[in-house]
């Protein structure tokens, strides 16, 4: 693959304001070639797209020298981003929100999922007699960590009864085996996470479903539109500094769900790590096949993605209740455009 990368200009902020068309390209080396990406839960299929780029070598061959920490969840990566241990976060969109309404501005520059995949169950064992949502109040509920994007949707889901987030109890279990053995174990009464682990505490029989954002279809049943899930994001500053840098993680990235696109079974099993497995191959790809349409085919934010995520945000969260959020200042389609233009996979 031919790399092309592109130089910044339009993208300044100057006296606090922001151009509405804030990038422009030209060819360039990346400014930094180290980065450092934090991200919670990297195991998990919502962050695929990272570890293809990652295996795969497309961030070699744009140039960069990545280093990736992963965390028990998207608060705690977000937290590394904020703190300064981390240049870029693969996380949750939905945390660019929660940043403004606290004045610091990060940006999305390339989407990973289209859709949640978080799926929200109840024990049948803690709670065997569950009726309604409304059975919840005062209950444990298992999350990667607390502020994720598995408690937002939890949350929101609770919402929708008229139950708020402090109502119930949160518990942070990680993304794997952790999260597994808490629920088996009777440690919570309910869990919000994803795949692999999902699938397979459902494949066991130890979970009943209550809400599910695996597809395209569902997603928009529990949200009422297009709810954007995983993306890279980063400070606008960072951006602003490292326009070339953006570029090629965004080249990398894309190239990385062009080949999911057309990636068989065989294909992924030999790229991921085994432990992404949880010790069952079937399983892996069985949950491969309930994902897949939530990945994103091209990186683009979908247009009505952002308000519905406010949105999602205001039915619950009193930090951003009342905030004059911007929501051109937490994303953009540029640099993806771009890639689409000149990257193959």
């Amino acid at each position: 693959m031919k790399r092309r990368t592109f130089i910044a200009s339009g993208a300044v902020l100057a006296s606090g304001a922001w151009s509405a068309a804030p990038f422009a390209f030209a060819q360039g080396k990346p400014e930094q070639s180290k980065v450092a990406i934090a991200v919670g839960g990297k195991n998990l299929f919502y962050y695929l797209p990272l570890t293809i780029a990652e295996k795969r070598n497309y961030f070699k061959d744009e140039g960069l020298d990545v280093e990736i920490s992963d965390f028990a969840g998207g608060a705690k990566a977000l937290q590394a981003a904020v703190g300064g241990s981390a240049d870029v976060v693969s996380g949750a969109f939905e945390h660019t929100l929660l940043l403004q309404a606290k004045n610091q501005y990060f940006r999305e520059f390339v989407l990973q999922g289209r859709a949640p995949q978080i799926v929200f169950a109840v024990s049948k064992k803690a709670m065997p007699n569950y009726k309604s949502l409304a059975d919840l109040k005062g209950k444990k509920i298992g999350v990667t960590a607390p502020g994720s994007s598995t408690s937002i949707m939890a949350s929101f889901a609770l919402a929708k009864a008229g139950i708020k987030p402090t109502d119930v109890v949160f518990i942070g279990v990680g993304a794997g085996a952790g999260a597994i053995a808490a629920l088996e174990s009777g440690q919570i009464d309910a869990i919000a996470n994803l795949d692999p682990v999902m699938t397979k505490l459902d494949r066991a029989g130890d979970i009943r479903i209550i809400s599910d954002t695996r597809t395209l279809a569902d997603t928009k049943t529990v949200f009422g539109g297009n709810m954007p899930a995983g993306c890279l994001y980063a400070s606008q500053s960072f951006i602003t500094k490292n326009p070339n840098t953006t570029q090629a993680l965004t080249n990398a990235m894309v190239r990385a769900l062009k080949w999911l696109q057309g990636a068989s079974g065989k294909d992924l099993i030999a790229t991921v790590p085994e432990g992404y497995l949880l010790g069952d191959r079937a399983l892996y790809l069985d949950s491969w096949q309930h994902v897949k349409e939530a990945m994103s085919p091209d990186g683009l934010m979908p247009e009505d993605g952002p308000s519905t995520s406010l949105k999602t945000l205001q039915a619950f969260d009193e930090t951003v209740k009342g905030k004059p959020i911007d929501l051109s200042k937490a994303w953009t389609n540029d640099f993806v455009k771009k890639a689409l233009a000149t990257v193959k996979a």
